[in-house]
């Protein structure tokens, strides 16, 4: 690495961020002339990039009975919902919030699957009254509760039972949701005797299998298992009348954040429907439910470098973003790659510990980073679309950054900056 012309760094997972001329772009874009436009810390997304994910998906199922309902939690922001479902996409939820984010993004109802282990009586009145596609139940006690709530409005509700496989997703412990020690889903060994009192409740309405093993599988292996143990399933309920319009394998494909390999999802999938018909199940539609693998590395956070603080043991780099925005590095120890936006001589590099101002040590972005960075200068942590904005929070009473969403050379604010009278509005005081 020579110090007039420094190689740029890798910016994971997708080609739609991009250094030119010694800065980082996003499709037509200079991200610097972002940042100073709308301040630090900032989202900043691709279109093409999201779409170009979703676009693997598609070409899987092309032709084929299927509904890809891309995953609200993932990141709920209004104007990204609209884009996937305008280019497709139904939507999975996992509350009355999420359900009423759907809604106005456009679905409609029909395409919407409400997934979750607590749903309330309040979410599925809210639910059934507007219609959704289906219920995904996950315990005996929540069958009975919603064949009551659908009686009491005079409807039948949708529903798919989701089985817990015990496959093993081999992904972080707080993001796996397959295992039998999980809160999540019927054990597949109880299954066939839930669906049988499912089917004999009047409110009930049988329309599928569901199944979700967890986030962030860079394995295909784990994804083929589940498979297999619910097409099992799928043959003992046909042989007791039980019949399925679809089946509906959840999301969780990993996405690129360092050396990461995931399957690519037009192979996987294509796969998955390989063993369906092999096993006489063509027929069913399919359902998947991605999040993380459609927008997660179609964004970035942008932060201001503030402080280089040598230390005793480290070197610290205090950057404007804290956990608040990005809360994955303190709550799963993440790694997401930091990078600059305008690259400085070679020679200038150090390691640093790149922390944030949040009032806890748990407070880091990346540890060992090796960077040429000086105060003020910009950085952008990567593949940050995904539980990044969507788990952030107003601790230390910091405002929630602003939004961009940026098409070829267009660049439109999504989300507005938080205001401390935002967040004072709910408060009633004394």
């Amino acid at each position: 690495m020579s110090a007039s012309n420094p190689a740029a760094p890798t910016v994971p997972g997708t080609p739609f961020f991009h250094y030119a001329d010694g800065h980082l772009r996003v499709e037509g874009l200079a991200l610097a002339d972002l940042a100073r436009e709308h301040g630090t810390p900032l989202f900043v997304y691709s279109q093409a990039a999201l779409l170009a994910a979703l676009g693997a998906y598609q070409r899987a199922l092309q032709g084929r009975a299927a509904l890809i309902c891309y995953a609200v939690k993932a990141n709920p922001n209004l104007a990204l919902l609209q884009t996937l479902v305008q280019a497709g996409c139904g939507l999975d939820i996992v509350s009355g919030g999420e359900l009423q984010r759907a809604l106005h993004s456009g679905v409609a109802p029909e395409r919407i699957v409400f997934s979750g282990v607590g749903k309330t009586r309040a979410e599925m009145r809210q639910a059934l009254q507007a219609g959704i596609g289906c219920f995904n139940v996950e315990s005996l006690p929540e069958i009975e509760v919603l064949n009551l709530e659908a009686l009491s409005l005079g409807r039948q509700a949708p529903l798919s039972l989701r089985v817990n496989p015990d496959v093993d997703a081999r992904t972080h412990p707080y993001i796996s949701t397959g295992l039998k020690s999980n809160k999540f889903g019927i054990a597949h060994t109880e299954a066939l005797g839930a669906y049988r009192r499912a089917a004999s409740l009047p409110g009930l309405r049988i329309v599928g299998i569901d199944c979700h093993i967890g986030s962030q599988i860079t394995d295909s292996a784990p994804y083929l298992d589940a498979l297999e143990r619910v097409l099992d399933l799928v043959a003992a309920l046909q042989a007791a009348g039980i019949a399925l319009e679809h089946l509906d394998l959840g999301g969780g494909l990993g996405i690129t954040y360092l050396d990461e390999c995931p399957p690519a999802a037009d192979a996987l999938f294509a796969a998955v429907l390989q063993r369906m018909e092999a096993r006489g199940f063509g027929n069913l539609k399919l359902l998947l439910e991605p999040g993380r693998s459609l927008v997660g590395n179609a964004g970035v956070c942008l932060t201001e470098a503030l402080y280089l603080k040598p230390g005793l043991a480290k070197n610290f780099l205090i950057v404007d973003a804290g956990m608040n925005d990005l809360p994955r590095p303190a709550l799963y120890q993440a790694y997401h790659a930091i990078v600059p936006l305008q690259l400085r001589p070679a020679q200038a590099v150090q390691c640093y510990e790149v922390v944030g101002p949040v009032c806890e040590s748990g407070d880091w972005i990346g540890h060992d980073r090796l960077l040429a960075v000086q105060p003020g200068d910009w950085l952008a942590v990567c593949s940050a679309g995904a539980y990044c904005t969507s788990m952030a929070s107003n601790y230390n009473s910091r405002g929630r950054a602003a939004e961009v969403l940026v098409s070829g050379s267009n660049a439109r604010l999504i989300r507005r900056r938080e205001t401390l009278a935002d967040q004072l509005g709910p408060e009633l005081g004394l």
